[in-house]
Parts: C-alpha cells; structure tokens; sequence
C-alpha cells in the first residue's frame, strides 16, 4: 500500500516489517496527516446535509401542516408525501450514476462510491428521506463522507493503488457517520468490528479513521453549537428512571431479545423480496413501493388515532420521545407500531435509499417497552435491551451495538451493561441462524 501522495505503507503481512516500522514510514505518516485534513471538510460537509435534512423534514412534517389549519400531520399526510418521494426517487434510480446509492437491504457496507455516484446519492436522501421514508441518514452519510475522501486522491492514485484508497474511503465514512452517532468511539469500534482484521493491519487501518472521526466529530459539534441549527444525531435526551437488573429482567430479557431479533430479521427479509420486485420495471413499482409505504403509516395513524410522523422516517425523534416518556404510550399502540413500521421498513429496505439502522433501533425500543408490563422487567431495561438487539440484529456488530446502547443511554447505562451484552450476543446469534438472504455488510473492509 502506498500513501496517496507517495511513500510505502506496507500492510503488514506474515514476514513484513513491525508495526512500528509501519507507523515510522513516511507514507503512512503523510496518510495520518491527510485523516486529520479530511475530518475537517467532512464534518462541514456531513453538517450541511443533515441540517438540510432536519430543516426539510421539519418544514413538511409540521411547519407546512399547521399552515394548512393542522396542529399536526393529518392521518392521510404520508400518501402524498411518500407518493411524491417514489416519483422524485425514480428517475434517480434508474438514470444518475449510481442509482442514489446501494440497498440498505444490505447493510453500510459494499464497494465505496466514487465522486461520480456522490450527486446521486445526496439528491436521493435529500428529496425523500424528509418526505417519510422509513429509513435513516446513516448510509448516506457514509457514502458522503468517503466520497469526499477520495476526491482527495487522484484517478491515478487510487487505480495504481486500490488499498490506500480503499482506506482513505474508510476514514471519510468512518468520520461522517462519527458525526451522528454520538462521537469517535462507536465509529471506531465499527470499523475494528467490522474489518475482520487482527494485529498491526488492524491498528494501520483504525488510526487514520480514528483520527479522522475526532477531528470531524469536534467540528461537527463546535459548528453546531455555533450556529444553534438542528442535526437529528441519534441521542436519548432523557431515559426512564434506571434500575439495578435483577433475575427478572434476565429471564424475560433473553427471550425477548430472541423475539426482537426474529421481527427484525422477519422484516428485513421483506426488503430482498422488495428489491427483487423492483428490479423490473423499476420506476413504476419504485412509486408504487412508496405508496406502499405511506398507506402503512396511514394505517398506524387511523388505528392508534396517533401522529403518522411516529411511523415515519428514521425514527430518531420518536426513540428520543419514548424514551423520554414511555408510559404515553398503550402497549396496543407500541405493537400497531412495530408492525406498520417494520413492514415499512421492509419495502424501503430494498425499494428506496438510506440507512437501515435507525429504524431498527426504534423496532426494538418499541417492542421491549411494550413488554416492560410485563412482572419483573422494568421499563429502563426493556428499553436499552431493545436498542441494544436491534442494532446488533441489523448491524451483525455485536460490541457496536452494545457500545452504542451504552452511549445513549448516557449515565444510566452503568447498571444495564451486563444486560445490554448478553442481550446483543443473543441478537446477533438469532440473526445469523434466522438470516437466508446475503449477510449485510456494515462498513468496507480494506484488504478483505
């Protein structure tokens, strides 16, 4: 492997140089550097789009609602929004360079996209996801931030050296999905996860993202700050009073976390059989998908006499809202929701574009507050088993998941990490012999 603009970096192999030589070498340093410079861009980058996002999804979720004499989004709101997402989605599939990005039904990962396929993939997440797709922000960004990374290193470059640019596209995605996941940490141990490697080809690879994800992490929140807009970063601003798990918590936790795992699993498979569908005649039944989609958010919204808005879109608001109050909710409403919104999850899953981790997330939380009644499991356990399943059900990263269950969960997360580790090992082994179709990729692997 060699920098990007010259130097040996050897990936280290059985009988190449040590570590150390590795970290000496003045490739890799100049890599080091170049980690630290695009953090930077990226951040800025990865701030506008989702601002731009939050900004849209506010405008047609509420602002434009209570124009229209509504005091929130009517029951019948998401038809004509999702109509109108599969009919500006169509043309993007079927005629922009790389389709708006590849199906979240399989997962973050894949061959990174190039700049060519980087106006594609903002178009599509940018003009659809605001208008309810029940999918989040976070493959996009991804594909943002390694998009913009190999700008950074020429044509010639990466074709004479497909490895430093299959890192480089590593660290931009690694720092632009720091930016709404809570910081570095859960980007880091992603890429550790999800790379499969060991030894110094693991820490050649980590540092550069590491570095990078810090950087555009401490940006992304000082500019945030400064111009007090609105990011929708996956966070819990308030969680049900904690409680110490005891043997009841156990005992329903890990049969509930089997549960969790089969729904999502069950749901996610949905989204090969919606990918499959639309294969032929794309643009027609692209539309159609959608409009699929938005009479399952009117259908949650006609039976729970609820806001559609709680069915649609990445769920990030509606996570942070039940977990702020848990018990606004019936548990016949929780369940109408983890219904309409994992078969709508489903069909976006391998119809439309986005992340597919988001909604996942909310599934789980759902369905273990929804079993929090139940004698001997608590409402704060429930909640952070239930994030911490689903992530791992859909990401295949078990300790990400658990990292992130933790990270959310703030300062009440100490007493439930024992429970949030078994329950995401549970999560995973539940999907991987539950799973039929192609294993999701999470993140690219260099050197795999």
């Amino acid at each position: 492997m060699s920098a990007p603009h010259g130097g040996p970096v050897s990936v280290p192999a059985a009988g190449t140089p040590a570590l150390r030589d590795i970290l000496r070498s003045r490739g890799y340093l100049r890599l080091l550097a170049l980690s630290v410079l695009l953090g930077v861009p990226i951040a800025l980058a990865c701030f506008l789009f989702v601002s731009l996002q939050h900004a849209f999804q506010h405008g047609i979720w509420h602002s434009l609602p209570e124009a229209l004499g509504h005091d929130r989004a009517p029951w019948w709101w998401p038809l004509p929004a999702l109509l109108l997402a599969g009919l500006l989605m169509a043309p993007i599939v079927t005629r922009v360079p790389g389709g708006g990005g590849h199906h979240p039904v399989h997962g973050l990962g894949g061959t990174p996209l190039g700049p060519r396929e980087l106006p594609g993939v903002v178009a599509a997440a940018l003009t659809t996801l605001p208008l309810g797709v029940v999918l989040g922000p976070e493959a996009p960004l991804m594909a943002l931030g390694s998009g913009l990374a190999l700008l950074a290193v020429r044509k010639s470059r990466r074709a004479a050296d497909p490895k430093s640019a299959m890192v480089i596209a590593t660290t931009g995605s690694t720092a632009a999905i720091s930016t709404i996941l809570g910081g570095p940490l859960v980007a880091a141990v992603m890429v550790v996860e999800a790379a499969g490697l060991a030894g110094p080809q693991l820490v050649v690879l980590l540092l550069p993202c590491l570095l990078a994800s810090g950087v555009g992490a401490l940006v992304f929140t000082g500019f945030g700050q400064w111009t007090g807009l609105t990011i929708g970063a996956l966070e819990l601003p308030s969680v049900p009073p904690d409680t110490n798990p005891d043997a009841g918590d156990f005992l329903w936790g890990v049969p509930l976390a089997v549960l969790i795992g089969v729904v999502i699993t069950t749901a996610h498979r949905i989204g090969f059989l919606s990918e499959a569908w639309t294969a032929r005649r794309t643009a027609v039944r692209t539309v159609a998908a959608a409009g699929a989609v938005g009479l399952l958010l009117m259908a949650y919204a006609l039976i729970t006499g609820r806001s559609p808005e709680e069915a649609a879109l990445s769920g990030q608001a509606t996570l942070g809202a039940l977990a702020a109050d848990p018990h606004d909710w019936s548990v016949a409403a929780l369940l109408v929701l983890v219904v309409c919104k994992a078969l709508a999850w489903g069909i976006c899953l391998g119809a439309l574009r986005g992340g597919p981790i988001f909604p996942a997330v909310l599934l789980g939380a759902a369905l273990g507050v929804a079993c929090a009644g139940l004698p001997g499991l608590g409402a704060a356990p429930a909640l952070a088993l239930g994030i911490a399943t689903a992530s791992a059900v859909v990401t295949r990263l078990p300790v990400t998941s658990a990292v992130l269950a933790v990270l959310l969960l703030g300062a009440d997360a100490g007493n439930q990490m024992p429970l949030i580790a078994v329950c995401s090992v549970v999560g995973f082994v539940t999907a991987q012999l539950l799973e039929r179709g192609p294993e999701p990729q999470t993140a690219p692997a260099p050197g795999r």
